[in-house]
């Protein structure tokens, strides 16, 4: 039964190449380092090994340290106990930038400078010896506050206010030591630098209070002595000093202000009387105001004892004389009272005139008086605003500091540098961060195929076949003879994939180049013809090598006497029916080069290769040309234009990828159909490398530890 099958254009077998750019551009090719690292893995076990006892090592010859932590907590605000300012307004700064400032703060060598001098650690035997310094260090001081900031971490603990100081060092107590003495000196430095100034002021006021206090105390006693001296008695005080002496009121002057008052009552007295005696009117409270009733009364009963009675009536004259003498007895009384007034207002009025002339004498030297108490007075409040201000600051100065010691530092009982653990994590990250940058490099340095898919995503050609590596190269025939072989099945894939090049089937003249000899070009043309003999097909194997052909030693063919394909290109009278030879043994017909010329440009350069060509093409069904390696030279382009196409074979993981693409471009250059290209000689780290055949077998099937064989024949 007849079965078409159909038969791909050249364009199904081309590959796609509108994205490939970009996705070797974006893609990581993890497979190819895999397969890097798969062949380097005794380099890479090496490593390991070496960082893993660099570890131990590392851990046995360390010294070791001990790390103590002390606690504190630090508050962005702390509280006033008072209501008095602060001499300098707190900043306004987010909690973020106020804790960070802190942080920098607790390592900078301001610290350092001070948990120096607070322990004295320049003079410290412990501490030299843990460090290793001496005292005869030219700059010692220095050389402790490297040793302080280098050793001093600091850890702020998270969502908290809370901050670990650690400090490490070869003596556990050492470590304690230091730890507790950072924290307290970062607590003293804080507390200075909030209430710092207050302190300064303190220091400042209570140096002028104790000047004001003798100040104050010698013009009191000058106050004093002069007063005592003057015989000038101050009875009170007054708050704006307006007395008689600028100061206080004096004796006199009070004596005088009370004589003052006793004389403008005696004179209202006396006026008073004069007026009671003139005009017979008392006062209410007055006790001759009954006398008076009763002469009111007397006067009325004599009135009626006249209109009674005449003058001569005893009771009427007894009447008179009653009347008469109470008559005599008011006037008397008013005078008296008038005469007392007069000596009292007298008496008064002459002592007023006696203090007056003191008080004016006394005025003289209370203007000196007034001096002196001003001067007490403005001493007095200027040293009481300043006791005040003392006062205030003392309670400013007692405000609660915002960072607050929570856990002293207590002696490590064991080092916690080295660690055997993380130093052998370290080292195995070290060791495999070397081994990438190894298999890294080997991989950037040795950019070769591998991977029969980078034909495709790398050279832009169509992978045509894949042929692995037969180690026993003495037997490669044999291999190629024998059609249930790896090899031979190879090459047969090969050939089917060459059978669909085109519409019309494989191109008739059909060409196999490499990069540089030993590639298996000339294996790679000789299985291709033996595959298409098989067929039924009349095949024809030229040999175009002129430079260094191995196809005869290959085919062990020794009594070749003709010129061969060098006899045709060089006009000589024969014929390709003279020159070709038939190997029996795999099915084609073969032309060998026969010697090799001086110029092989010239020859391939020619028309007479074209002729040739087209001849065999009338007399086979399919012809396959073993050309020249490219190299630096310009057979094999001569020879593309003969052809119909090329097949590149690629030695896997032997030549850079730039090499390779040199060729190729040549080639393209010159106007040449580059078909595609076939791998040969892959190894097992090719399979490992992530490319599977699918035809039923692998190609570690040989027995492993048997040594690669020479590269198949060129």
């Amino acid at each position: 039964m007849n079965r078409t099958v159909p038969v791909p254009t050249q364009s199904s077998l081309a590959p796609d190449y509108s994205d490939a750019s970009s996705e070797a551009a974006f893609s990581i090719d993890f497979e190819r380092y895999l397969a890097e690292a798969r062949s380097l893995r005794y380099w890479i076990a090496a490593i390991l090994a070496l960082a893993f006892i660099a570890a131990l090592l590392a851990t046995v010859l360390s010294t070791k340290l001990y790390r103590a932590n002390a606690r504190i907590e630090v508050s962005q605000l702390a509280s006033n106990v008072t209501d008095i300012d602060p001499l300098e307004n707190e900043s306004q700064v987010s909690e973020r930038q106020y804790l960070n400032t802190q942080y920098e703060l607790l390592t900078s060598r301001f610290m350092a400078d001070r948990v120096i001098e607070a322990g004295n650690l320049t003079r410290d035997a412990q501490f030299l010896d843990a460090f290793g310094v001496t005292e005869e260090e030219v700059d010692l001081e220095s050389a402790v506050q490297e040793i302080l900031v280098d050793n001093i971490t600091i850890n702020a603990v998270s969502q908290s206010a809370l901050v670990d100081i650690y400090f490490s060092s070869a003596s556990p107590e050492l470590s304690a030591t230091v730890a507790n003495l950072w924290a307290e000196e970062f607590i003293a430095a804080n507390y200075e630098k909030r209430f710092g100034q207050n302190i300064e002021a303190r220091e400042y006021l209570n140096q002028q209070i104790d000047e004001l206090r003798q100040a104050l105390s010698a013009s009191e006693k000058a106050l004093v002595d002069y007063a005592r001296s003057n015989e000038i008695l101050v009875l009170d005080a007054t708050s704006n000093g307006a007395s008689a002496a600028q100061g206080g009121q004096t004796l006199i002057a009070s004596d005088l202000l009370a004589l003052n008052e006793a004389l403008a009552q005696a004179t209202a007295d006396r006026i008073a009387a004069q007026a009671s005696a003139s005009s017979g009117e008392f006062p209410a409270n007055d006790p001759r105001n009954q006398i008076k009733a009763r002469l009111v009364q007397e006067e009325a009963q004599l009135a009626q004892l006249r209109s009674n009675f005449g003058p001569e009536y005893p009771a009427l004259k007894e009447k008179q004389i009653v009347v008469n003498a109470l008559r005599e007895s008011i006037y008397a009384e008013a005078n008296a009272a008038l005469a007392a007034a007069r000596q009292r207002e007298d008496r008064l009025r002459a002592q007023v005139e006696e203090k007056k002339s003191r008080f004016v004498s006394e005025q003289g030297r209370g203007i000196q008086y007034g001096i002196l108490k001003r001067d007490v007075d403005t001493n007095r409040q200027l040293y009481d605003n300043l006791l005040q201000r003392v006062k205030g600051l003392e309670a400013s100065g007692a405000g609660q500091n915002n960072i607050k010691l929570i856990d002293y530092a207590e002696t490590p009982d064991r080092p916690y540098s080295p660690s055997l653990i993380i130093n052998l994590l370290v080292g195995i990250m070290g060791g495999l961060l070397v081994s990438a940058m190894v298999v890294y490099l080997r991989t950037l340095i040795g950019s070769t195929i591998r991977d029969p898919a980078e034909v495709r995503r790398r050279l832009e050609l169509a992978l045509l076949g894949t042929i692995p590596r037969v180690r026993d190269q003495e037997n490669v025939l044999d291999e190629l003879g024998r059609r249930s072989s790896e090899f031979s099945e190879a090459y047969q894939s090969a050939r089917t994939n060459v059978s669909f090049l085109t519409p019309s089937g494989a191109p008739k003249r059909l060409m196999l180049t490499s990069t540089v000899p030993a590639e298996g070009k000339s294996m790679s043309a000789l299985a291709l013809a033996t595959s298409f003999a098989r067929l039924g097909q009349r095949t024809l194997l030229v040999d175009a090598d002129l430079r260094n052909s191995r196809l005869l030693q290959t085919l062990d063919i020794e009594d070749y006497k003709r010129t061969g394909l060098t006899g045709i290109l060089s006009g000589e009278d024969t014929t390709l029916a003279d020159e070709r030879i038939a190997v029996e043994e795999f099915g084609f017909d073969f032309v060998p080069i026969g010697y090799s010329p001086p110029n092989p440009v010239e020859l391939l350069a020619g028309e007479r290769f074209a002729r040739l060509l087209d001849q065999a093409v009338s007399e086979y069904d399919q012809v396959i040309v073993d050309g020249p390696p490219m190299l630096s030279l310009s057979d094999a382009v001569e020879l593309s234009r003969a052809v119909d196409g090329i097949v590149y074979v690629v030695e896997a993981n032997r030549l850079k990828i730039r090499a390779i693409e040199n060729g190729l471009n040549r080639l393209r250059s010159a106007g040449a159909q580059v078909f595609g290209a076939i791998l040969t000689k892959i190894d097992e780290d090719s399979v490992a490398y992530g490319y599977g055949y699918g035809y039923g077998y692998g190609y570690g099937s040989n027995a492993k530890g048997q040594d690669d064989a020479a590269p198949a024949t060129a």
